[in-house]
C-alpha cells in the first residue's frame, strides 16, 4: 500500500486541525525526531555528528551574514556544538532560549546603532576602507565597536549606491552631493530599521522563529529537501503545486518605500470581482478573527502567510488608494485558478509548424480522486496544436522546480508506447518500478525539451525518461540534480505540532543510474547565465549521494537520434551568435563581481561610483546585445486561444507580452533551429 501511496505524488496532504496556541517546542522536537527515524529515506543517528551538523545549519539560519552575533556570543553558543544530541535525547529544551534572547538583544542593538547615525555626520572622505570578499571568508564581529563600524560602512555604502542609481553622472553627483545625501540618508536609515523590525515582527514572534529554525536545521541535516512546516507554511507550499486554491486573488510585493502594495489581481478572483482593488494600492493593514496585522515594517512573506492562513477565510483589507483615500474592504476567499499553474500552446511558424508549451511546474489537483493536473492540461493544449498540423514540439522546463511525480509519469506516458519510466527505492531497500501502462502515445513527432540548472525533481524525472527512450532531444544546461521524493507528514495525530516535508524515497533512471547530485546532462549544451553559480543540489550541505541500482525491467529504445550532426550544426550557430557570446560575458561578469569578488578600496563617492558604474556599463552592453538580437521566429496563438481571447480584453495585453517574450527568447530560437535541423535530417532519411 505504501508503494502505491508514494507513487501518487511528491506530496501527500493531510488535513490541518486548527490550533489556537503555539505548540511546545520540546514536544515538536521529540515528535520530529521520532518521525525522521521512522519515515526518512536515510535517517541519521542522534549523536555528535548530528549535533555538529545541526549546530552549523541552525546558526546559519539565525545569522547567515554574520552581522548580528559577536565572537563572544559564539563562544557562549560553542558548548552546544557537541551537546545538542544530548539535549535532544534527554528532552532538555532550555538551551533554545538563550539564542532567542541574544538574537533579540543583537537586533535591538543594531537598531540603536543605526538610529544613532540619524544625527551623526557620516564620513565619505575615504578614511575608512570597504572590503569585499567571498561569503566563506566572513567572520563574526569581534565586539560592539566592530559592529558599529559594520553598520556605519553598510549605511554609507547604501546611501552612495542609492545616489548613484538616482543619477549616473559623476559631475552631478559631486556638485549636489551634500543636499542629495541629506535627503536620502533618513530614507536609507528607515529602510534598514524596517528590515530589522521585520525580523522582530515575524509571525509568532522572534522566539517562534528561532525554534522553527532549529526544527528546520534538525530535518535539513538529513537532506536539504526535508524541512519543518508550520500549518501556514504547509498550506502555502501545497497551494503552489495545486491547480487552484482558496484565494483572494491578490499578489503583493514590497515597494522601495517599504510599503506592501498590490502587484497583481488575478482575473475572476474575489478581489477582481469586488472592483475596489487596483494594482499599486497600498495595503495598510489586514484584519481577521480579531487579529490586526499592521503592514509597515512587516515582510511580504508574513503578509502571504497571513492571507494563506486557513483560519483567515475572510479578511478586511485596509488599503490606501493612489489618490490618498483610505478604504476598508472585506473579502472572502473562493476557489481561484492559479495563473502560474496553467499551460498554453503556441505556434512557431517557419518552414514547418512547431508547437511550443512552457510548463512552470508539475502541479496537480490534490483534492480530486483522479488528481488531474499538468499532464491533462498539456494533453488539451497538444490536441489544439495538432489541429494546427504541427510537425514537432518544444517543451520548456526551464526553472521548473518539480511537483507531482504522478503528473511527471502521466506526461511521460503521453509520448512513449508503454514501458518503465523510473525506479523508486525506499529506505528499507525495496524498489518499485513506475510504468506507463497505456498502449500508444498522443504524439509521435520530434520533441525538444529545454532545461536549465533550475529544472529539478519531476522535471528531471520527465527529461531523463524521454532521454533514455531517445524520445526527445534534451537541450540547455545540466539540471539541478534532485532525484528524491518527499511527502508532507503531520508531527502528531491532530497536526497541532506542525508538519515535516520528508524525503522518503530516491528515484532512478530506467537504466539504473541516478541523476541525484549529478543532474540530467543535456544532449546539446547551451551557454547559460547561471553557469557556475553553484546553486545545484550537489553544493547543498548534506545532499544525498549519487549511486546506482540494478534495473528491474527491460525497455525498448527508439531509434538513436542523429545527435552528432545536430551538435555540429548547433555549435556552428552558437560560435557565430553574438547573443550567446553576451550570455557568457554576463555570466563571467556576475561571477567576478558577486561570487568571487575580492577587493578593497577607500570608502568615498568616486570609488563606489567607479566600482558600480564599471559593472553597470558592462551589464548594459551585454544585455542590450541579448535584448536586441533580431529574431526570425513568427509566434502566434492557436485558433482556440484566439477565440478565448476575443472575449477577454485584459488577457489580450498579457498575451501580446507572452508572444513577444517567446519570439525574443534566444533559447527558444535555438531550440527551434535544432528541431528544424532534425526535421530536415529525417526528411533526407
Amino acid at each position: 500500500m505504501l508503494k502505491q501511496l508514494t507513487l501518487l505524488s511528491f506530496l501527500c496532504c493531510f488535513l490541518i486541525a486548527p490550533s489556537q496556541e503555539q505548540p511546545e517546542f520540546c514536544d515538536q522536537l521529540q515528535a520530529i525526531k521520532v518521525l525522521v527515524k521512522k519515515e526518512h529515506f536515510k535517517p541519521k543517528p542522534v549523536d555528535d555528528s548530528l549535533s555538529i551538523g545541526v549546530y552549523k545549519l541552525f546558526l546559519g539560519q539565525l545569522d547567515n551574514n554574520k552581522k548580528f552575533f559577536t565572537k563572544k556570543d559564539i563562544d557562549l553558543f560553542e558548548k552546544d556544538r557537541l551537546q545538542l544530541d544530548d539535549y535532544i535525547l534527554n528532552k532538555d529544551c532550555e538551551f533554545i532560549d538563550k539564542y532567542s534572547i541574544i538574537l533579540a538583544e543583537r537586533i535591538e542593538n543594531a537598531k540603536q546603532i543605526i538610529t544613532s547615525f540619524s544625527k551623526a555626520k557620516l564620513d565619505y572622505s575615504g578614511k575608512d576602507t570597504l572590503r569585499f570578499a567571498p561569503d566563506a571568508s566572513y567572520k563574526y564581529l569581534d565586539n560592539n565597536s566592530k559592529t558599529i563600524g559594520y553598520w556605519s560602512k553598510r549605511l554609507r555604502y547604501n546611501i552612495l549606491f542609492e545616489l548613484i542609481e538616482k543619477d549616473s553622472i559623476i559631475e552631478n553627483l559631486t556638485a549636489n552631493f551634500i543636499a542629495e545625501e541629506k535627503d536620502i540618508k533618513p530614507k536609507i536609515i528607515q529602510k534598514e530599521l524596517c528590515k530589522l523590525e521585520e525580523l522582530l515582527n515575524k509571525k509568532g514572534g522572534l522566539s517562534q522563529f528561532v525554534k522553527e529554525a532549529f526544527l528546520n536545521a534538525y530535518v535539513a541535516f538529513h537532506d536539504p529537501n526535508s524541512t519543518f512546516f508550520n500549518a501556514t507554511d504547509k498550506t502555502t507550499y501545497v497551494n503552489s503545486l495545486s491547480n487552484d486554491q482558496l484565494s483572494f486573488g491578490i499578489v503583493t510585493s514590497k515597494n522601495d518605500n517599504g510599503d506592501i502594495i498590490i502587484a497583481h489581481i488575478t482575473p475572476g478572483s474575489p478581489a477582481f470581482i469586488n472592483g475596489n482593488f487596483e494594482s499599486k494600492d497600498v495595503i495598510k493593514s489586514l484584519q481577521a478573527n480579531g487579529v490586526v496585522l499592521e503592514t509597515y515594517c512587516v515582510s511580504n512573506e508574513d503578509i502571504i502567510a497571513f492571507t494563506n492562513d486557513e483560519n483567515n477565510k475572510t479578511i478586511t483589507f485596509k488599503i490606501k488608494k493612489q489618490n490618498g483615500t483610505i478604504k476598508a474592504i472585506e473579502l472572502t476567499k473562493t476557489k481561484t485558478k492559479i495563473e502560474d499553474n496553467t499551460v498554453t500552446g503556441f505556434l512557431l511558424k517557419d518552414e514547418a509548424n512547431v508547437g511550443y508549451i512552457s510548463i512552470n511546474n508539475f502541479y496537480s489537483d490534490f483534492e480530486s480522486p483522479n488528481g488531474l493536473g499538468v499532464a491533462n492540461d498539456v494533453a488539451k493544449e497538444l490536441y489544439k496544436l495538432q489541429k494546427e498540423n504541427i510537425d514537432a514540439l518544444i517543451l520548456d522546463l526551464r526553472f521548473n522546480g518539480g511537483g507531482s511525480m504522478k503528473e511527471a509519469a502521466d506526461l511521460s506516458g503521453m509520448f512513449i508506447n508503454r514501458g518503465p519510466l523510473s525506479i523508486l527505492k525506499y529506505g528499507n531497500g525495496e524498489t518499485y518500478t513506475i510504468r506507463d501502462m497505456n498502449r500508444g502515445s498522443l504524439f509521435m513527432k520530434p520533441i525538444v525539451i529545454l532545461i536549465n540548472g533550475f529544472s529539478a525533481s519531476a522535471s528531471e524525472f520527465f527529461a531523463a525518461a524521454m532521454q533514455d527512450y531517445n524520445r526527445a532531444i534534451v537541450v540547455g544546461s545540466t539540471t539541478h540534480g534532485k532525484a528524491s521524493a518527499q511527502v508532507i507528514l503531520p508531527l502528531d495525530e491532530d497536526s497541532e505540532l506542525g508538519f515535516s516535508k520528508l524525503t522518503v524515497e530516491k528515484f532512478y533512471r530506467i537504466t539504473g543510474q541516478s541523476h541525484q547530485a549529478v543532474g540530467v546532462i543535456p544532449d546539446i549544451r547551451l551557454p547559460n547565465l547561471y553557469d557556475n553559480f553553484k546553486t545545484e543540489e550537489r553544493f547543498s550541505s548534506f545532499a544525498l549521494d549519487n549511486d546506482s541500482i540494478e534495473p528491474t525491467l527491460k525497455y525498448i529504445k527508439l531509434k538513436a537520434l542523429p545527435l552528432e550532426s545536430l551538435v555540429t550544426k548547433n555549435q556552428a550557430r552558437i560560435e557565430n551568435n553574438s547573443a550567446f557570446d553576451a550570455v557568457k560575458s554576463l555570466n563571467k561578469l556576475i561571477i567576478e563581481n558577486y561570487f568571487e569578488l575580492e577587493t578593497e578600496y577607500p570608502l568615498n563617492l568616486q570609488n563606489v561610483y567607479k566600482n558600480i558604474n564599471a559593472y553597470h556599463s558592462q551589464w548594459e552592453i551585454f544585455s542590450d546585445v541579448i535584448d536586441n538580437k533580431a529574431s526570425s521566429l513568427v509566434v502566434s496563438n492557436t485558433s482556440s486561444t484566439n477565440e478565448i481571447l476575443s472575449y477577454n480584453d485584459e488577457q489580450k495585453d498579457v498575451n501580446k507580452t507572452i508572444l513577444k517574450n517567446i519570439q525574443n527568447d534566444i533559447y527558444i530560437s535555438e531550440a527551434h533551429h535544432i528541431i528544424m535541423d532534425l526535421l530536415k535530417l529525417n526528411t533526407n532519411d
